[in-house]
């Protein structure tokens, strides 16, 4: 594989990047704990008085729309434009878009405000951002927009449109900067199984553009492999054992990732 994966989890874990999140309460635990396992560090403020502040001394900044509300959103807004005005990265989360008016009209005020350096969803939600017809099922892909929906197409023209880097998770997972595509073969569906598998997903992808912000679409690339490889191990080595247990592998896995695991098992081509 390319040594510039190897180098960037090396980045990750000798930098150790401030990733602020403004993220879902369901997940933010396994949001944070995943970001301190690949070797990042994590802060959870959603206070409208302190967001933009907070977001002043990060160096990535992850906004994450799975438990929506009016006080986040302005929340969001506040620290995306800090994040901005400073030039770290900001990760967008569409979680649900396509699903209700408001997070149609948050994804579209984010979006419109905030330059994004990484937008990642599922096909439903990124065929929604992208204004393609799509049938979100609540947080999940649609089973018409798994079938149909061409992820590598849509990443490529909505990271044209936005001037960013698009993350389509899936069996496979589909990253673009508009010119180049690269498609990541790793994971297990037994992640499917997990609430916030794809939150997490954000997290490293934060993770790994604050230790490496001129890298977005590589960096975003890695976190996937990292992602789906610890999927993989955790079911060896959890799997059998149910739900929780194979939630605790997937974040040991993530603990113990090194360069030499990333060479051996990332499965990825660029298209």
């Amino acid at each position: 594989m390319s040594q510039i994966y190897v180098d960037l989890l090396k980045k990750v874990r000798e930098n150790k990047p401030l990733v602020h999140h403004i993220t879902n309460y369901v997940t933010v635990n396994d949001c944070a704990n995943i970001t301190l396992a690949i070797g990042a560090s994590p802060v959870m403020a959603d206070a409208i008085e302190e967001a933009a502040d907070i977001s002043a001394i990060a160096q990535a900044l992850v906004l994450n729309m799975g438990t929506l509300n009016a006080r986040t959103v302005a929340s969001m807004i506040a620290a995306g434009k800090s994040a901005n005005k400073k030039g770290i990265p900001v990760v967008f989360d569409p979680v649900g878009a396509g699903a209700s008016s408001f997070r149609n009209e948050t994804a579209a005020l984010i979006i419109k405000e905030i330059k994004l350096g990484v937008i990642r969803g599922n096909i439903s939600e990124i065929r929604f951002v992208a204004g393609l017809g799509s049938q979100t099922k609540g947080v999940d892909a649609s089973e018409s927009d798994l079938a149909g929906g061409n992820a590598g197409q849509t990443a490529k023209e909505l990271a044209q449109k936005l001037g960013c880097v698009v993350v389509v998770s899936g069996a496979v997972d589909t990253v673009s900067d508009g010119t180049k595509i690269i498609l990541v073969e790793n994971g297990h569906p037994m992640l499917g199984n997990l609430t916030g598998t794809g939150c997490m997903c954000s997290s490293l992808i934060g993770s790994f553009c604050g230790a490496a912000p001129d890298e977005l679409l590589y960096a975003s690339a890695t976190a996937m492999m990292s992602m789906g490889i610890a999927g993989e191990l955790a079911y060896t080595h959890a799997g059998q054992k149910g739900n929780g247990s194979f939630r605790a592998a997937l974040h040991n896995a993530i603990s113990l990732m090194d360069g030499q695991t990333l060479e051996k098992k990332a499965k990825f081509h660029e298209a």
